[in-house]
């Protein structure tokens, strides 16, 4: 256990220090980390696995770019049959009775869709999509209200926070733009990671669905560290990565074709 926290410190330190370069050789990075050479090349080819950054000769780079959030429409046929199988997982999960909380994107709106199955939930929502999907449902159903933001469309922003504190759920659905060991959550919106922030306060157990395009790829604001996750429902994951994740105690479940 021990070693696998210095690993992940050592990580974020080498995420540090090739920030605002154009690079650092292996021989920089060691003296820097106080590690052997050895060391410095097995965390450049995990991390590198991860896309958390690219081996060049000698040393590393930051990978060009980090993510971007597609249009709703098109994180919707992403990967579409590994979210319907973490979709599918996540209602293994939900009791009937449950006060919910469903975040916006694409996965947690499948999750939505099957929650017809489930008898009297309460479910608070920030998701216009989800609303949608529930308002014949018969669960009774509360949105946070706030600033509309298109490109996810949710209600995200400060305004949110009024209703979201006055409320408290069982399970907080989440989903996210990306996830990586030193980072944690992040997302493209610092409205939307502020609301995501708030809501994770309020529940009795965050669970994070994300297919495998989601992990080891950070995005632009953090919206939560690896110790607000509860569980994690994913399609498949690194050996590595996940090691990472329950070295943090974070439950991880991969959904079954």
């Amino acid at each position: 256990m021990a070693m696998r926290m210095l690993a992940t410190e050592r990580e974020s330190r080498i995420l540090e220090l090739l920030s605002g370069t154009q690079g650092r050789s292996i021989h920089d990075l060691s003296a820097a980390l106080d590690v052997s050479v050895a060391t410095v090349r097995r965390d450049l080819a995990e991390m590198e696995e991860r896309r958390l950054l690219t081996r060049v000769r000698g040393g590393a780079t930051l990978v060009p770019a980090r993510r971007i959030e597609p249009l709703f429409a098109a994180k919707e046929t992403e990967n579409r049959a590994g979210k319907e199988r973490i979709a599918r997982a996540a209602l293994s999960l939900v009791e009937d009775h449950d006060v919910l909380y469903l975040d916006g994107g694409s996965t947690v709106l499948m999750l939505a869709r099957l929650l017809v199955q489930c008898r009297d939930l309460t479910v608070v929502t920030n998701s216009l999509m989800a609303a949608s999907a529930l308002m014949e449902s018969g669960h009774r159903l509360i949105l946070v209200g706030g600033e509309y933001r298109a490109l996810s469309r949710t209600l995200v922003g400060p305004l949110t926070a009024q209703v979201i504190k006055a409320i408290h759920v069982t399970k907080a659905f989440m989903g996210t733009i990306g996830l990586t060991a030193g980072e944690g959550m992040t997302t493209t919106d610092v409205n939307e990671a502020f609301t995501k922030e708030q809501i994770m306060r309020r529940a009795n157990k965050v669970i994070l669905l994300a297919d495998h395009s989601k992990m080891g790829v950070p995005s632009f604001a953090r919206s939560g560290s690896l110790e607000d996750i509860d569980v994690l429902v994913t399609d498949r994951i690194d050996a590595g990565f996940r090691g990472d994740l329950e070295g943090s105690g974070i439950q991880v479940l991969i959904a079954a074709d």
